[in-house]
């Protein structure tokens, strides 16, 4: 089952009671209090690692903790602290405050960590409290609580391109051509039901990752459909690949469908249509794409839309390298910027 976005509670560790203890030793006259400090509750931290793809695991179990702190001892020693609750979730996860909808932070890279919810302060000891005046004390304080809170994580694809389009456009059987990526094939609408991720390798020295993200039709940006629970995970994406099939099972225009898509991108995010997008025609294999292809460049005005075939391989290495292009150029940019 793959996961993309889950509720949680978290709750840190109390800490440990402070100690209330006198000195009992040979030789030394009076004593005195030796009560020792509480140990700090564990936090809980969440941590993107690579290797883990899905929230799965929080979708079984919605409610972590972590270790308490032990109490003090005497003869002034200090209560163990709670260990950390480390919780790996996928690199690309965004970290969202129930009560706000503040994001917490943004674990977008590998290693990144976050400590979510603070473990309580252990409690003192009666050491702490004696002075000339009360040389015996027998105050202490408790541990305090831990942070408690609800928080989302929600997972953001990372790649380098997005692949979309409406379902049964081709997306699946291409992602499958250009990687070593196996994602469900069918002729039937809405086969993918969550982003499937390939590495492509254009030559020895160019690679980049591909994310096949699942169907979009008319009102997806409203809810509409399966897609509209993975329009999010585009948002990384540094390029778009938008693929339109020529003869669509449904009957439907081809380039009225390409704007019906691009209209819905937009209507989820304005920075969508700044992004750069690689248009191509997929299954030129079959009669009629060669006309759908210069129909969409004359509706558009473009001479750059691709003509490509998954099945017999037309097109494709031309397509990589354009996208690899593209990204090298991003790159050439972001560096400037800096």
């Amino acid at each position: 089952m793959f996961v993309d976005r889950v509720e949680i509670e978290i709750i840190a560790g109390r800490g440990g009671n402070g100690c209330m203890a006198f000195r009992r030793e040979k030789h030394v006259p009076r004593g005195g209090p030796n009560g020792g400090d509480g140990g700090h509750g564990g936090n809980v931290i969440i941590r993107a690692q690579t290797g883990v793809n899905s929230l799965t695991e929080f979708a079984h179990q919605r409610q972590w903790r972590s270790e308490p702190g032990a109490p003090g001892l005497g003869k002034d020693c200090h209560g163990r602290n709670g260990r950390d609750s480390i919780l790996l979730v996928p690199p690309g996860t965004v970290l969202i405050d129930h009560a706000s909808g503040i994001v917490l932070r943004d674990l977008a890279e590998d290693g990144a960590e976050a400590i979510v919810a603070h473990g309580g302060r252990g409690g003192l000891g009666n050491t702490h409290f004696k002075s000339a005046q009360n040389q015996a004390p027998r105050e202490t304080t408790g541990g305090g609580d831990g942070e408690r809170r609800r928080v989302i994580l929600e997972l953001k694809t990372i790649a380098d391109v997005g692949l979309v389009g409406k379902p049964n456009a081709g997306k699946s059987t291409l992602l499958s051509r250009l990687s070593r990526a196996r994602p469900e094939i069918a002729d039937y609408p809405f086969t993918t039901k969550f982003p499937n991720l390939g590495l492509v390798s254009v030559d020895i020295d160019r690679t980049f990752v591909m994310a096949d993200i699942p169907g979009l039709i008319e009102g997806a940006s409203q809810g509409v459909g399966l897609g509209h629970d993975f329009l999010r995970h585009i948002m990384r994406a540094g390029i778009l690949v938008h693929l339109v099939e020529p003869m669509p099972m449904d009957g439907t225009d081809p380039v009225t469908n390409y704007h019906t898509i691009r209209r819905e991108l937009t209507e989820y995010s304005d920075e969508l249509l700044l992004r750069p997008e690689i248009i191509a025609i997929t299954k030129a294999e079959l009669p009629g794409a060669d006309d759908v292809h210069a129909e969409l460049q004359a509706n558009l005005g473009r001479d750059d839309i691709h003509l490509i075939s998954a099945v017999t391989g037309v097109g494709l290495n031309k397509l990589a390298s354009r996208i690899a292009m593209m990204l090298k150029e991003q790159v050439k940019e972001q560096n400037v910027s800096v």
